[in-house]
């Protein structure tokens, strides 16, 4: 079926080593790599694409509550009038954990719902960190939901793993009141700003080459990174998608401060829908307003704007009609809950496109692989069909 147009739609902390060993034991674990500062091999040179942003709009929501009714998500709407739209993407319907990874691994993903156990196939992040030569600090993901989410940073295939892994921040674990708290007692954390960068820089440059130099500027990049986003008040957010909120929100000063070549961000309060069909469509709400601080963010910087690439995509949806307690459950087979939508913005991407050809959850992975030059050699998916301009 052919594209069609697309109607447009108006819609650091410095007082000493105790304060830094606390950070890295917050941090640390093996669950987050320090931004690594070698220079990556470029992406594809036939493409302007060199970095891409991917939203798991998770939790279930469905496409009627969204896209489907005029005004309720105005920055998707403007992303979708700018971008791709696709209609009907077809869900791994596997619990909010597997299918939530399935977007990322290509791979429907059979994971029980409490399971926390890293899946067998390859991540999108494993794949173009390990084709394209990158070093960690270039792929990274923003979570919602506790220890449960580091999974997907990584799988366990023996040709891929945690060397090859996304650095992971739960937003909602580590920007909290108590941890912002704890690290006010060692000294309050602010932003470094004018002569004092300026020297902050040329002390790192001091170092001089070497490996012993790129860890210690990565660890202070790190360490103003976690304090910023403090000072930032990022741990103060509040309202019924704070943990969803606080992801987008590191997301998006990942992006802006470090640049990353991938960046992935996992929501999931929409389920909140079981017990309340309201206080979901206000978890969708709010959850776009802070993806547009996101995008804006980007378009609002010459060279993101130019460089950057958006998918965006729930895991699965939810029921036609609702349960006995006004909510929305997961399990009547619908298309309601078996289909979503999709969009796709970036500067290689049509503009104002309609496709209403099935594709997939799972058709995201090899799509991002292929934007930048990577390949995706254990997903099930393909490339996303009428995509590039």
């Amino acid at each position: 079926m052919e594209a069609e147009p697309h109607p447009t739609r108006n819609p650091s902390a410095r007082r000493g080593l105790d304060r830094r060993a606390l950070l890295s034991a917050a941090v640390g674990g093996g669950a987050l790599a320090l931004p690594g500062l070698a220079r990556p091999r470029p992406a594809r040179a036939d493409r302007a694409t060199r970095r891409v942003v991917v939203v798991a709009f998770a939790g279930g929501v469905r496409s009627r509550d969204t896209l489907g009714a005029e005004g309720s998500v105005p920055f998707l709407e403007e992303m979708a009038s700018e971008g791709v739209l696709y209609t009907r993407v077809r869900t791994a319907n596997l619990g909010h954990f597997g299918a939530s990874l399935s977007i990322l691994t290509g791979v429907a993903e059979p994971r029980g719902i409490r399971e926390n156990a890293r899946g067998p196939s390859p991540t999108l992040f494993e794949y173009v960190r390990k084709d394209l030569g990158l070093p960690p600090g270039e792929a990274w993901i923003a979570t919602s939901g506790g220890t449960q989410q580091t999974n997907f940073s990584h799988g366990v295939h023996p040709d891929y793993g945690a060397r090859y892994g996304a650095n992971t921040l739960d937003g909602d674990g580590l920007f909290n009141a108590e941890f912002r708290d704890m690290i006010a007692s060692y000294g309050r954390p602010r932003s470094v700003e004018g002569r004092e960068r300026e020297l902050l820089a040329q002390m790192r440059a001091s170092l001089g080459g070497g490996e012993g130099a790129g860890a210690a500027e990565a660890a202070a990049q790190l360490e103003e990174y976690v304090l910023g986003e403090l000072a930032r008040g990022t741990a103060d957010i509040r309202g019924a998608n704070a943990a969803d909120a606080k992801a987008l929100r590191v997301a998006r000063n990942l992006v802006a401060i470090f640049r990353p070549t991938l960046t992935g961000v996992v929501l999931q309060q929409a389920d909140v829908a079981h017990g309340s069909f309201n206080a979901y469509l206000e978890v969708v709400r709010r959850n776009d307003a802070a993806l547009g601080e996101l995008w804006n963010a980007v378009r609002a910087d010459p060279e993101l704007a130019a460089t950057t690439a958006f998918v965006v995509v729930p895991e699965f949806g939810r029921d036609a009609d609702l349960n006995a307690r006004r909510g929305l459950d997961h399990g009547d087979g619908s298309d309601d809950l078996n289909y979503v939508s999709a969009v796709c913005w970036g500067p290689d991407f049509r503009s104002g496109t309609i496709v209403r050809e099935e594709v997939g959850v799972v058709d995201v992975c090899p799509t991002v692989c292929d934007l930048l030059g990577a390949q995706a050699r254990h997903t099930r998916g393909r490339r996303l069909p009428r995509l590039y301009a």
